[in-house]
């Protein structure tokens, strides 16, 4: 498994054994209303142009479809309206996938509502699908998995302390 960039100065965390999804069962909604994201990453740089996701600007892009091996070409495109919680929601960018499973992605988060506090950010990385499933790791542990769920990927977060979240990422593009 391939583990996201970390911020400058910040150590790496060995990934540990993510979790299996029964075949066939639709996640659930978001758990808990008052977890937060872990500290990712600083927050983006504010720029001109870009999509917003999440109130972060991003200018990542998917790659062509057609250039990537058939067996991973639904995992390639811009996946966002998800929400892990009330209050977080996020996005995930696939750029590309390699022969070999490693993915380019970028993976946005952010508050929900004008008045949440929750800060926000942008995370370039890589990942690997395995088994069907896209999985990376952030610099603080926590594990994130992307199956196909039809044109989507239902998305499942755990955290370094075993709180787990799902959603239900929207094909954007």
């Amino acid at each position: 498994m391939l583990c996201l960039l970390s911020p400058p100065g910040h150590t790496q965390q060995t990934p540990t054994p993510l979790f299996n999804t029964p075949p066939g069962n639709p996640p659930a909604s978001a758990a808990s209303p008052d977890a937060t994201q872990p500290p990712l990453a600083t927050p983006a740089p504010t720029t001109s142009t870009g999509r917003d996701f999440c109130g972060q600007s991003v200018t990542a892009q998917p790659g062509d479809a057609k250039a990537t091996p058939e067996r991973y070409r639904r995992f390639i495109g811009i996946f966002s309206d998800a929400a892990w919680n009330p209050q977080l929601c996020a996005a995930l960018i696939v750029e590309n996938v390699a022969d070999d499973g490693t993915a380019a992605i970028t993976y946005v988060f952010g508050p929900i509502g004008s008045g949440n506090k929750t800060p926000g950010g942008v995370l370039h990385g890589t990942g690997i699908v395995k088994d069907d499933a896209l999985l990376f790791q952030n610099a603080d542990g926590s594990q994130f998995a992307f199956k196909p769920f039809y044109s989507d990927l239902a998305g499942k977060w755990t955290t370094p302390k075993s709180q787990s979240y799902e959603a239900i990422f929207k094909r954007a593009f």
